[in-house]
């Protein structure tokens, strides 16, 4: 078996490599760094001077280095315009990880309540129910279920905002309007889990010791809580930990649609200026939340097998 400290290697030698493929795709990108900052009306004297500035007239490979090296110190660098990229992502990254918290707490809580619902009635109206409203959940992407949303909730019955209103905080002033965007980034990841679950649980429910406490009277929440559960739980904690990435990423997407304050904006801005650096630190925050919720689910999975090793 893996050793911790080498699959934790593993991981980060591969998000080093992604932060390394993230740089060059920016930079392959058209446009030019300078002329995005400076404006159209820049001549090409001071386009090469802010170049120079930004240390865009040095090799691509010393670039990377630098700025590796000043991650891993705790210093991101500065944006193309100036500002510390630490400071800017201490401004938007919390916004986001309060809707992407939000929507896992609802996609953990719905797909476990709707996977058990199936699993123990699978011939029944929760099979005919869950089946097709899970396919659809899953095959539409969260854009367009963001779009159906504004579309019903928001100008048909104008129940809840379209729009985010941003306070001094830099959270949104009221919360409904995170409703919505929760609700856009958790249906697809709640019709995924809610199969998981559904599948995990009916294939730990036909292990001997669930029939020998079925066959002891034990009633079914007892057994399902008991002696189904512990067994699914490593392939449905997996599914969870997948889901933190699929949810981080479509917040990206989310945030833009309905004007969230978060690393979304500051993600669409840093690509149309070619701010390497800061497109960079968005992935790599990214990473390294994906990195601890996979640490935790390995975690958990441990605890979960002791004893069946």
């Amino acid at each position: 078996m893996i050793s911790f400290a080498r699959l934790l290697l593993r991981r980060v030698i591969l998000l080093v490599t992604l932060l390394a493929c993230v740089f060059v795709a920016v930079d392959l990108l058209p446009g030019n760094t300078a002329r995005a900052v400076l404006g159209r009306e820049a001549t090409p004297e001071q386009i090469a001077a802010k170049e120079r500035e930004l240390g865009l007239d040095r090799p691509l490979a010393v670039r990377f280095w630098d700025w590796i090296a000043g991650v891993a110190t705790g210093d991101f660098g500065r944006t193309a315009r100036g500002r510390p990229v630490d400071d800017l992502l201490a401004d938007k990254f919390p916004p986001t990880l309060l809707l992407g918290g939000l929507a896992l707490a609802l996609t953990v809580f719905a797909s476990l309540a709707l996977g058990a619902w199936w699993a123990t009635r699978p011939g029944g109206a929760a099979a005919r129910v869950l089946q097709p409203a899970t396919t659809t959940a899953v095959a539409i992407p969260e854009f367009v279920i963001a779009t159906v949303l504004i579309l019903v909730f928001a100008l048909a019955l104008g129940w809840l905002p379209a729009v985010t209103i941003t306070g001094r905080s830099g959270f949104p002033t009221g919360a409904e309007m995170l409703v919505l965007p929760v609700l856009a980034l958790a249906l697809p990841q709640i019709g995924w889990n809610t199969r998981v679950v559904r599948a995990a649980l009916s294939d730990a429910a036909l292990a001997p010791h669930v029939e020998s406490a079925v066959l002891d009277g034990l009633s079914g929440r007892v057994v399902l809580a008991r002696h189904v559960l512990p067994f699914a739980l490593p392939t449905i904690v997996a599914s969870f930990a997948t889901t933190v990435g699929m949810l981080l990423g479509g917040a990206l997407v989310v945030e833009t649609i309905f004007n969230y304050p978060g690393l979304g904006a500051v993600l669409a801005g840093s690509v149309a200026d070619r701010d390497t650096s800061v497109v960079a630190a968005v992935v790599a925050l990214s990473g390294v939340v994906i990195m601890v919720v996979l640490a935790v689910a390995d975690g958990i999975r441990s605890w979960s097998l002791r004893g069946r090793r």
